[in-house]
């Protein structure tokens, strides 16, 4: 018991004070640190990481997106809420961060679309960096009815300007229909637009969700395995539709990918032919997020895109 806040020290010193999301920084740590110490009946450590979470401060000129910004702190957030109990990071904190997120985004997005962002100089659309990402975040908070209207009319503005194929842009004004990713393109606005059909009740939605699965059918067996910009993160969008609509045509593409990288994903990334990934074993970029689908092939119906869909 006395070593474990020594790890989390030494953890803590290993990432930047700017790393402060689920995905890429000491949020997630200590989000996942309090859900396996409760689930193993361990409050003390349990409390440790949630206090833990809940000294971490988020820098002034932080980008608002899924995987760096403002929108991974709050995934994290709802994570811990869901996970460990209501309020155990206050709504409060949560609408200050979320006003900012919608401030920021209506001050970029005048005059074209109700919301907009900007990392790194472009205004990206994808999951990983963003407005998939961040309306995905965004209809898990508690949002007023005009909040409600700006993510419907910044989802429709991005059906209304996808591309003829079907596909999405990688960002704003991009003419580039390469990109079939959880990161950039259909399969990461499909899961928002899933959730979108869900949680804002429009039959648009669920439409859009579905043709944007048939991009990821057609064009979603690529050159990597894992999840993040892979085949298995491209199987979670059939999990997803399958879920919401209960039609077993979609269970029965997810099992199609999951069999091809059943069947065929270590011989290919012997041959070179599927990519092995920067991190070869992580959940996002290599083998990690293909046992992690494999896992949840068990149970189809509990299926959640990892760190994405709560």
């Amino acid at each position: 018991m006395a070593k474990v806040p020594v790890f989390q020290s030494r953890r803590r010193r290993s990432l930047s004070p700017r790393h402060v999301t689920f995905i890429c920084g000491q949020a997630g740590v200590c989000a996942l640190g309090a859900v396996v110490a409760k689930h193993s009946g361990d409050e003390r450590l349990c409390d440790h990481y949630i206090s833990e979470f809940k000294r971490i401060k988020l820098p002034n000129d932080i980008p608002n997106e899924l995987l760096y910004g403002r929108a991974g702190f709050l995934w994290a957030c709802s994570f811990l809420n869901k996970n460990i109990g209501k309020e155990t990071i206050s709504s409060s904190q949560m609408r200050a961060i979320k006003d900012e997120v919608v401030r920021a985004g209506r001050l970029m997005g005048k005059g074209r679309c109700p919301l907009m962002y900007e990392w790194h100089g472009k205004r990206y659309w994808g999951a990983a960096h963003g407005l998939a990402g961040i309306m995905n975040v965004l209809m898990d908070m508690e949002l007023k009815p005009d909040e409600l209207e700006d993510i419907r009319g910044t989802l429709r503005y991005m059906i209304k300007n996808c591309f003829p194929s079907g596909n999405y842009p990688s960002s704003e004004g991009s003419e580039s229909d390469r990109l079939v990713h959880w990161c950039h393109g259909a399969p990461g606005v499909a899961l928002t637009l899933v959730k979108a059909a869900k949680v804002l009740g429009d039959e648009d939605f669920l439409q859009a969700a579905v043709d944007a699965g048939e991009v990821v059918w057609n064009r979603g067996l690529l050159k990597r395995a894992g999840v993040c910009h892979g085949i298995s993160g491209n199987a979670y969008v059939f999990l997803s539709l399958y879920r919401l609509t209960g039609n077993v045509e979609f269970l029965y593409r997810a099992k199609a990918f999951a069999c091809f990288l059943h069947d065929r994903a270590q011989v290919l990334i012997s041959e070179g032919i599927l990519h092995r990934g920067d991190r070869p074993y992580s959940l996002f970029e290599g083998i990690g997020g293909m046992a992690y689908l494999f896992l949840d092939m068990v149970e189809p119906s509990e299926a959640r895109f990892p760190a994405y869909e709560l």
